[in-house]
């Protein structure tokens, strides 16, 4: 069963770049999503794909300690979307 958490997102918001590390635990989903992020312009959205359980957790975390926006979370089968929009 698919579980969605939007945070003030609208059909409107979508990515401009994606970030697939699914297979990867942590760190890496984390430190690749933080290192894309910072190569990007203000207001561009990143898809980042992940299938590591901790990133519920930990990719809502590095948002709250940064200026960038978390428009969603999604959970598919053992699998997670976060839409972050860039803020700088």
């Amino acid at each position: 069963m698919e579980e969605v958490l939007q945070v003030g997102v609208d059909a409107q918001n979508k990515p401009t770049h994606r970030l697939n590390v699914i297979g990867f635990h942590c760190p890496i989903p984390v430190a690749e999503a933080k290192k894309a992020l910072r190569q990007m312009r203000n207001g561009e959205i990143l898809e980042v794909l992940t299938d590591d359980p901790e990133t519920y957790h930990d990719i809502p975390l590095l948002m709250m300690r940064s200026s960038h926006t978390l428009l969603s979370i999604e959970k598919d089968a053992g699998e997670y979307k976060f839409l972050i929009e860039v803020k700088q």
